[in-house]
């Protein structure tokens, strides 16, 4: 093969394609407008085919264009990994690092955790960016963070070190009969309406799981976008919902119109922990940052 794309031009590509605008691209690169105009060019006459439509709004990549902003991603992200693999010193972390966390888990377990690690590698520098898993795992991926925390993955090629099993418990308006129970039981949640954050989180996929187990019925025209949104919609009598143990013992207080209940027959638990790219340079650093999380996982009870 006569021809390889430079790294430079693949992240004018990376650029070009998440902007898809030549001059906030160009700025991003640190590169004047024309220089990142010619070398876009050139690379689409080196490899024949146009990857992005011009027009006067913009640009626009095209199906191919997609596709090689998608790999030039992860290609850059083996590039890093290669210089991390070589500086990599397990006695401290780096000077930064970038996590993922999801809004249902990082803000009550990180807090913990970054104590623990700010007092042992007092020079490392975080990064913390909340999402929805699916968001931060393809972010992963890509190298746009360099791991993430909290609910098992479920893409392909990454690396998990579970650091606590957190329960779930349902809760149910405080009115409910099921309030007053002392035992809930799967068959009391029959023909139950729950209430589900949107697509993309994995307490929707548990919850979807407690629905079909228990024969309730998830309510397709709402999909909360935050626990508090559903606590508050459980408060009113709109439906049940299932929360989390460290959110729960945050955010709920003695006179809330919710009662949460453990279910009999029901694991009502998920693994939680710290992951990364199989193909990560910095393996050694997330392994130590793993110890500190189990240490913070164990702090709060989680088992």
């Amino acid at each position: 093969m006569s021809f390889r794309p430079s790294r430079r031009q693949l992240e004018y590509v990376v650029a070009l394609g998440e902007h898809r605008h030549f001059g906030r691209a160009a700025a991003r690169c640190h590169v004047s407008q024309p220089t990142l105009s010619v070398q876009i060019a050139l690379l689409e006459k080196q490899l024949g085919a146009p990857l992005f439509d011009r027009g006067a709004h913009g640009a626009t990549p095209t199906p191919l264009g997609r596709e090689i902003a998608q790999r030039a991603k992860s290609i850059l992200a083996a590039l890093d990994d290669i210089v991390a693999l070589a500086s990599q010193d397990s006695d401290h972390l780096g000077a930064l690092m970038r996590i993922g966390t999801v809004p249902s888990f990082g803000p009550y377990f990180l807090p913990s955790l970054l104590r623990l690690a700010h007092r042992k590698y007092p020079a490392l520098k975080l990064y913390i960016r909340e999402d929805r898993p699916i968001d931060i795992e393809r972010a992963v991926a890509e190298g746009a963070l360099d791991c993430g925390i909290g609910p098992k993955p479920h893409a392909d090629g990454m690396t998990f070190r579970l650091v606590g099993v957190e329960r779930l418990q349902i809760g149910v308006p405080a009115e409910h009969e099921l309030a007053l129970r002392d035992n809930v039981r799967l068959a009391d949640l029959s023909g139950e309406k729950f209430l589900s954050l949107g697509a993309g989180h994995r307490l929707a996929e548990n919850l979807a799981a407690l629905a079909r187990l228990t024969g309730a019925e998830v309510v397709s025209d709402f999909e909360g976008t935050s626990l508090d949104a559903i606590r508050q919609m459980v408060s009113v009598g709109l439906g049940c919902s299932i929360f989390p143990e460290l959110y729960a013992r945050s955010e709920f207080r003695a006179d809330d119109d919710v009662a949460l209940k453990s279910v009999e027959g029901w694991s009502g638990a998920r693994e939680v922990g710290l992951y990364w790219r199989e193909s990560s340079g910095r393996v050694r650093h997330f392994e130590k940052l793993a110890e500190e999380a189990q240490i913070a996982a164990a702090s709060l009870g989680l088992a």
